[in-house]
């Protein structure tokens, strides 16, 4: 808070009772402003607006930027900033406009009177003065309190969601890997059968993993530091490994699978483990979402000397236009995808190891149809 006496070149004389801070002696006026920068000419205005009117009591003059302290917004009620607000003498009145000194003028005989009034209550103004502080102050602590419970709440409805999601979406690679071990424990199989059917279950369990890691990831704070470790690293690489575990899913869809990476393609240097997430959920929801004898393309483009680009195309329903932002926030699923396993917190996890890696993801329609996720990486991190 910027006071008039200190920053302002204006007096300041505060009372003091039993070594505390109560409210000034004369009146005591709030200048409610949204953004510090835009309130220079207004504080000025004001203060040789009361420098001219005089009067037996003075006025003590407090900067506030709603930003910083939105409670004062709340506590008040204001609907609009500037903001001229009377905090004393009670009771307390609020001006709005750009016409706050004319106003103000208007005002301050009335003002004057009150002060005096109150003054012959309470001649150390430690009573009404010091209850609209201690109202203010308890104003502020019920606001952050507010804050708090509500970030408590969202975070235990996420938990809620996640924990549901996670038991349907894990209960399909159980239930697979299960026949697999089952049918190994009871027929006698071939060697080529048994490598096939353990191929699967390994299969499955890499699926577990992965959604287990996007639950770990999805848990962490947005505003956690999300850390990368860097290294030089070829990504066509990270895609031929992550689509040989996808081939199996491609083929049982009879899926066409064309892909355009150039044969001098740059190496870039990323986290491979983060950007190994990015190419499966990527190609997950390309694979879940194509329908049989669709297409996916994968595409690799050397955009610039500094940034390579990454796109992945499908001949799905694509994505609505109102949409097309929302799906990269945490846990957002369209509706149709109500019967669809996952639980809409891959494309979020995206955007997270993209922009730590100082890229950029987005969505686009498809040609002819479909969605175009594309993902942008500096060459060197």
């Amino acid at each position: 808070m910027m006071k008039a006496g200190q920053d302002d070149a204006m007096a300041v004389d505060h009372s003091v009772v039993d070594g505390s801070r109560v409210t000034p002696r004369g009146l005591h006026l709030l200048v409610v402003v949204d953004g510090r920068s835009l309130a220079t000419d207004l504080v000025s205005g004001i203060q040789g607006k009361l420098e001219g009117l005089g009067g037996e009591h003075p006025a003590f003059l407090e900067v506030v930027d709603v930003a910083e302290r939105p409670y004062v917004a709340e506590h008040y009620k204001l609907v609009a900033t500037p903001a001229l607000v009377k905090i004393y003498p009670l009771p307390a009145q609020v001006l709005v406009g750009n016409d706050l000194t004319t106003q103000m003028e208007v005002w301050w005989p009335r003002w004057q009177q009150q002060v005096a009034v109150a003054l012959e209550r309470d001649p150390h103004q430690g009573g009404a003065g010091a209850e609209s502080m201690v109202q203010l102050q308890l104003s502020e602590e019920i606001f952050a309190l507010r804050q708090e419970q509500a970030q408590l709440r969202a975070q235990l409805a996420f938990k809620d969601r996640i924990l549901g999601m996670l038991a349907h979406d894990l209960r399909s690679p159980l239930t697979a890997t299960k026949l697999v071990l089952d049918t190994l424990l009871q027929h006698p199989l071939d060697p080529e059968m048994t490598k096939s059917l353990l191929e699967q279950g390994r299969t499955q369990t890499q699926k577990m993993e992965e959604l287990i890691t996007d639950i770990l990831e999805a848990a962490r704070s947005s505003e956690a530091v999300f850390r990368v470790h860097s290294r030089e690293t070829r990504l066509e690489d990270i895609f031929q490994s992550v689509m040989d575990e996808f081939l199996p899913r491609i083929r049982a869809k009879e899926l066409t699978l064309r892909t355009d990476i150039p044969a001098n393609f740059p190496a870039v240097h990323v986290d491979q483990e983060r950007i190994r997430q990015v190419f499966v959920n990527l190609l997950d929801n390309a694979v879940k979402y194509t329908p049989k004898q669709g297409m996916i393309s994968v595409v690799f483009l050397h955009r610039t000397t500094q940034k390579v680009q990454v796109s992945i195309i499908d001949t799905g329903p694509g994505i609505p236009d109102e949409a097309k932002e929302r799906i990269f926030t945490e846990s957002v699923r369209l509706d149709r995808d109500t019967n669809q396993a996952g639980y809409g917190i891959g494309l979020s996890l995206c955007r997270r190891i993209i922009r730590a890696h100082y890229g950029h993801i987005w969505v686009e329609d498809g040609d002819p149809c479909g969605s175009a996720f594309h993902f942008t990486l500096p060459i060197y991190c």
